[in-house]
């Protein structure tokens, strides 16, 4: 029993989870791992994208890619982009020798990547119409003695606490990057990693904080939130007009769109000596290092991986003490 999941890996072997083009995701459980009864999917931004755009919009079509992707690979890992998403389920079994602290009957969201998870529908997806990121299903998940999960809130509706949960890495990277007096650009500070990571930009000191939208829609509901300090609607692929649009280079550039093509404008709005984090799974991360490089951009490129300690917490108490990020997120979930 690999703790790491290896034991789950159908092919191609030696390879861990998230790389493994099948899973066993059979319901039967080793003495480390536990099983969830999952009550809804969160697909990631980058493939709900894509998957809507392939399919035309079609809800019943990407219902159907959703449906055939999990049969074919035992989890939920978009062929096209390689990103997933995250989930939300009680607790059925608990293995003897899980390090997790759960219990049978917690309801939790997992942290970690629906591409590394052995999954299984069971309901056909019948209660999705294919147009939302949040999918209620029916089905089971494993999670491995390495994995992590939260206990969902009491006082958040699930559907809320899984939306915070599935980008709560982005403000708590941020939280370690800024310094007080530091300046801060967010690309896609509208959305929901983008908004929190505003938010915790503001409370580890930042002073300026520039939130990028690609429309005015967009803008008017960023400076309702009162976010940032200032609101730039442009878009992110223009590498030239995004500079142009931030103005003075920042510290510190968070990629938080879904979108590809946004690499060389974030590199041009920071300044040298600066620091971008891609949390984006659109990223290219050639492009960003072939792009500095041929930039002649002295600029600290990281990937935000999902997990920082705390993070869960940090984004949880963000969503309840900014009233700001807390709308947002809440207007995101209504027009869903």
């Amino acid at each position: 029993m690999s703790a790491i999941g290896l034991h789950r890996v159908l092919e191609p072997a030696g390879v861990l989870p998230q790389a493994a083009a099948r899973l066993d995701a059979s319901p039967a459980i080793g003495p480390d791992e536990v099983r969830i009864d999952v009550e809804r999917l969160n697909l990631d931004a980058a493939s709900f994208r894509q998957l809507s755009a392939a399919h035309g919009g079609d809800g019943a079509a990407v219902r159907a890619a959703v449906l055939a992707i999990v049969a074919e690979r035992g989890k939920m890992q978009n062929p096209v982009t390689g990103s997933g998403g995250m989930l939300v389920g009680t607790v059925a079994e608990v293995g003897p020798e899980s390090p997790l602290g759960l219990r049978v009957g917690d309801r939790v969201a997992t942290l970690v990547s629906l591409t590394l998870t052995p999954l299984a529908l069971t309901d056909g997806l019948a209660r999705w119409d294919g147009r939302s990121e949040q999918v209620p299903c029916a089905g089971h998940a494993i999670l491995f003695a390495r994995s992590i999960a939260a206990v969902l809130p009491a006082d958040l509706a699930p559907e809320l606490a899984l939306a915070v949960l599935d980008v709560c890495g982005a403000p708590a990277l941020t939280t370690r990057l800024v310094r007080p007096g530091s300046s801060v650009a967010v690309l896609g500070g509208g959305g929901k990693s983008g908004s929190l990571s505003l938010a915790a930009a503001r409370r580890a000191g930042a002073t300026r904080l520039v939130g990028v939208v690609p429309t005015e829609g967009e803008a008017a509901a960023l400076k309702a939130a009162e976010l940032a300090t200032e609101v730039v609607v442009t878009d992110a692929r223009d590498p030239v007009g995004l500079a142009a649009a931030v103005g003075e280079p920042v510290d510190v550039t968070v990629v938080c769109v879904d979108v590809p093509g946004c690499e060389h404008g974030a590199i041009l709005a920071t300044r040298p000596g600066g620091t971008v984090v891609f949390f984006s799974m659109a990223t290219s991360f050639p492009a960003a290092a072939l792009g500095a490089e041929g930039l002649a951009a002295d600029v600290t490129m990281l990937v935000g991986n999902g997990y920082v300690p705390g993070h869960a917490e940090l984004a949880l108490d963000l969503l309840r003490s900014e009233p700001g990020v807390r709308a947002l997120f809440d207007a995101r979930l209504s027009a869903d």
